[in-house]
């Protein structure tokens, strides 16, 4: 059942991508969905920062070269692009086999067609018409997780 909550701010944003850090595991995939410039990417730098302990790492966005991957204190970690991608047989050069050891943040996730991750949260971003700053979160999967992934998000 998916919950929607909404994101006041880039600090909010921020805060529960820290949150999914500390919850996130080796094997997991966050799947983020949504336009261009919805948070997607800012999502993705507070995750790995958060999940490095690290406020300033620098989290290049994998846009032109599809895929970064971070060695982490957890859990090793892919940030995919995959917008430029022309389908999912394009990710096995991208070493997409050795994510299952790690946790894979992926971008423009409806590329992966076969080959989306079954029990992957589920990350839809859409910006709020009334306010720039804000976005709506609508979240989905990792059910014995997300309930604590959301507590205190209105």
């Amino acid at each position: 059942m998916p919950t929607t909550i909404r994101l006041a701010d880039l600090a909010a944003t921020e805060a529960l991508a820290a949150r999914a850090a500390s919850l996130a595991r080796p094997g997991d995939a966050l799947l983020l969905d949504g336009p261009l410039g919805a948070g997607k990417s800012a999502f993705s730098r507070a995750f790995l920062r958060a999940a490095a302990g690290d406020p300033r790492l620098e989290v290049p966005s994998p846009t032109f070269t599809l895929v970064q991957q971070y060695e982490l204190p957890r859990f090793q970690a892919w940030h995919f692009d995959l917008y430029r991608l022309s389908g999912p047989d394009d990710l096995f050069e991208l070493g997409w086999e050795e994510v299952a050891d790690g946790v894979a943040l992926v971008e423009w996730p409806e590329r992966l067609e076969d080959l989306r991750p079954a029990d992957a949260l589920g990350l839809r971003l859409a910006p709020d018409p009334a306010d720039d700053e804000a976005r709506f979160l609508t979240l989905e999967g990792w059910p014995d997780r997300l309930a604590a992934l959301t507590e205190g998000f209105p």
